[in-house]
């Protein structure tokens, strides 16, 4: 069963609210709807409650949408703009809006908008339940503490008596064998080589080479290299 999903609407005219509403409640896993009829008085139960996404007007007195959403803390709710004006389109995208909803705008179109804004809040939840599940390994380096989440690491790479540990922005060293390594990080790794571990929803795409060995080429650009022995397996687990 899908997770329930918290809702704020936000807008000063009551009809718009109450069409949301009856939207929200008819087709979502509706959990909890709130209503704000300003940016101020939005902000201000944002302030007190968190919500997964933010139905929020582009006009309103005193604060507008684009002024609310700069103001949002992290991490912050979704957010889709609802609006009579299309020449906004643009600014509610830099304001990282995932959606744009243009009125009067029909129920098949707010389904849409609807779809992506559960897709991405259930991602969302699924990779929080992962740091909860996973916690984070904690090294020491050149004489400093470093915390590093399992979730940015990206593949394993071991260096004589060490493991290498890659995450996006950079490497770190850890006295231990790659084999206990494998056990701390979990089922999301798996050994693709006899000195690399490669996380499986990195994975962008496999090239074999003609001995049946190849490379993993990853989302973040890096490259793993993978022997035939463990090629089938792991392609099979994508």
């Amino acid at each position: 069963m899908k997770p329930s999903l918290s809702f704020l609407i936000v807008d000063d005219e009551r009809p718009a609210r109450d069409k949301l509403r009856r939207l929200l409640t008819t087709h979502a896993n509706v959990g909890f709807i709130a209503e704000a009829r300003d940016g101020v008085e939005a902000l201000k139960l944002l302030a007190e409650q968190q919500f997964d996404a933010v139905f929020l007007d582009m006009h309103m007195p005193e604060l507008d949408g684009l002024s609310v959403a700069q103001q949002l803390a992290q991490p912050a709710p979704l957010i889709v703009f609802v609006t009579a004006y299309d020449q906004f389109a643009l600014q509610a995208f830099d304001a990282n809006a995932i959606d744009y909803l243009l009125k009067p705008y029909d129920e098949e179109r707010f389904l849409r908008a609807l779809q992506k804004l559960s897709s991405l809040v259930e991602a969302r939840q699924v990779q929080s339940q992962r740091q909860i599940d996973c916690p984070p390994l904690i090294i020491q380096e050149r004489g400093n503490v470093t915390v590093i989440p399992m979730v940015e690491i990206h593949w394993v790479e071991a260096a004589d008596n060490y493991v290498l540990l890659h995450t996006v922005r950079a490497s770190h060293m850890l006295r231990q064998t790659l084999a206990l390594t494998a056990q701390r990080l979990g089922g999301e790794f798996s050994r693709c080589h006899r000195s690399y571990l490669v996380r499986r929803d990195q994975i962008l795409r496999f090239e074999a080479s003609g001995k049946g060995d190849g490379d993993f080429y990853l989302r973040s650009g890096a490259i793993v290299p993978c022997s035939r022995q463990y090629r089938e397996d792991i392609l099979l687990s994508l």
